[in-house]
């Protein structure tokens, strides 16, 4: 045995030992040649940002795939809107505060092309593309008829320098267009007065970029790493795969339509005597011979004919693009059947395994970012201008508290959803309010409005299966029947069930 310790490894102990064993840290072999460079992500944002985002922008208009994605992402981010539904305590008050912010929303776009929750699907798309969007809010004169003197203005990533990295007259540090003071706060944000990229917007000559207080600015953006400023593209990872299938595509398109206009080859013995259809050659001495339908060609001795058979894409071009677009639908964390529009492949359990992991992540970017950093923000402006305005007669600090309902998820099987949603109910498990915001609703408005419905049918004398109040589904269903001997002595005509009343309602 002991001939056999000395070939043995021994075993040493401090950091060489450690490297060792991490693998993605080794520098042999195979990962020789790997050696990305230590730098924060600020510096990769400030250097390759415009590249960036002008690549990005013009995937979204030209790629299908890219195009479709950002739909995708805006429509389940904000869908019809994440909307707000106060917790004011006093009803009256509470009624009033919803009925002016929902009139105010209409006149919330400072363009005049939409309303608030418009304004936030638009937001949701620059997230996609640009990766951040920058929302101004710009106060209004009394004058301007507006119910609440407060509008918003949209602006892009590119209206924010990513080269404006200096030392203000102030001694405060500018990085990538926003300044930060002494300790790392942000107070103001330096933007270029013209879109870089609009040719149509011709002015007089006037300082490059202007100067707004961060007070007046929401940037709108999802921090990847610690520290980051800029927001990156969410489109970003998978950018290069969505060009270079693209350009895959339209080479075999073009190879496709090239290969399908040739249809034959005639081969002669005597160049000089004309064939049957063939027009006069062109400059480069080659001549085309059309066929029509039914004709009957005699070759001449030694003419011959030879059809084209291209080349087809082969069985492998189904399984490379389905490959190609699934990495493309997990760079994007995006379902591959919103990506692609194709569910062959999908069933019931797939489908619902794969929308609960989409909704998680979704859920996250509507809470932490569009809820937190635009409409709380928003939100809190608008209670202070309404109550300086004197649109709303109320501390504004005392009708702040509110909660942001997103947009409801479609179900898979609604039979089912909806019938375990009713036995987390009975079981207290969960709250009929948190039932009824589950699909996009305030549950007081879903109250008043069941309320007046029943109100309504009563004083028209109406009755109906399905009530509000009444139990539904198979409980409601009369389940006592009489027994055959009882014929007789039933009161009810033509042999009709009697029910009971206990059963009918509970």
């Amino acid at each position: 045995m002991r001939l056999f310790d000395r070939f043995r490894r021994r075993s040493t102990g401090g950091p060489a030992a450690v490297r060792a064993r991490l693998e993605g840290a080794m520098a042999k072999r195979r990962l020789r040649g790997w050696n990305p460079p230590l730098e924060n992500i600020n510096t990769l944002v400030a250097s390759g940002g415009p590249r960036l985002l002008a690549r990005s922008r013009e995937l979204v208009v030209t790629n299908g795939y890219a195009a479709n994605a950002c739909e995708a992402f805006a429509a389940n981010l904000v869908g019809d809107g994440i909307k707000p539904s106060s917790l004011i305590g006093d009803a009256g008050l509470r009624d009033r505060v919803q009925r002016l912010w929902l009139a105010w929303t209409d006149e919330a776009d400072a363009d005049g092309l939409t309303d608030f929750y418009g304004l936030q699907a638009m937001v949701a798309r620059e997230m996609f593309v640009a990766g951040e969007c920058f929302v101004r809010l710009r106060p209004r004169r009394t004058e301007d008829g507006l119910l609440v003197p407060l509008q918003l203005q949209l602006l892009q990533s590119e209206m924010l320098p990513f080269e404006k990295t200096e030392t203000a007259g102030n001694g405060n540090r500018i990085r990538c267009g926003i300044e930060f003071d002494g300790i790392g706060r942000r107070v103001a944000y330096h933007f270029r007065r013209r879109h870089p990229g609009d040719s149509t917007d011709q002015g007089a000559v006037i300082p490059e970029t202007v100067r707004l207080p961060a007070a007046d600015v929401l940037h709108i953006y999802r921090p990847i790493d610690a520290g980051q400023i800029r927001g990156l593209p969410h489109i970003a990872p998978a950018m290069v795969r969505l060009f270079l299938l693209d350009q895959y595509d339209d080479a075999e398109l073009d190879r496709k339509k090239t290969a399908a206009m040739f249809a034959g080859f005639i081969t002669k013995t005597a160049p000089e005597e004309p064939m049957m259809g063939e027009a006069e050659a062109d400059l480069d001495g080659a001549a085309i011979a059309s066929l029509e339908p039914g004709t009957m060609q005699v070759l001449l001795p030694g003419e011959d004919v030879k059809f084209s058979s291209p080349a087809d894409v082969g069985g492998g071009y189904e399984a490379f693009q389905y490959r190609t677009l699934l990495a493309v639908s997990a760079s994007l964390g995006l379902p591959y059947h919103l990506v692609t529009g194709d569910v062959r492949q999908a069933n019931y359990s797939s489908l619902r395994a794969e929308l609960v992991e989409f909704r998680r992540r979704i859920g996250q970017l509507q809470h932490g970012v569009i809820v937190h950093q635009l409409c709380r923000a928003v939100w809190r402006r608008w209670l202070e201008t309404a109550v300086l305005s004197g649109a709303l007669d109320a501390d504004h600090a005392a009708v702040r508290p509110v909660q942001w309902i997103p947009p409801r998820w479609d179900w898979v099987d609604p039979l089912k959803d909806i019938q375990a949603q009713v036995l987390a109910m009975e079981a207290g498990i969960t709250s009929r309010r948190k039932v009824v915001e589950a699909t996009g609703y305030d549950v007081e408005e879903v109250d008043r409005e069941n309320a007046a419905d029943a109100a309504r049918a009563t004083g028209l004398g109406l009755r109906y299966r399905t009530s509000p109040g009444e139990t539904q589904g198979a409980r409601a269903t009369p389940a006592t029947r009489p027994d055959a001997g009882e014929g007789a002595g039933n009161d009810t005509d033509d042999g009709a069930v009697a029910t009971d009343p206990a059963t009918e309602q509970e």
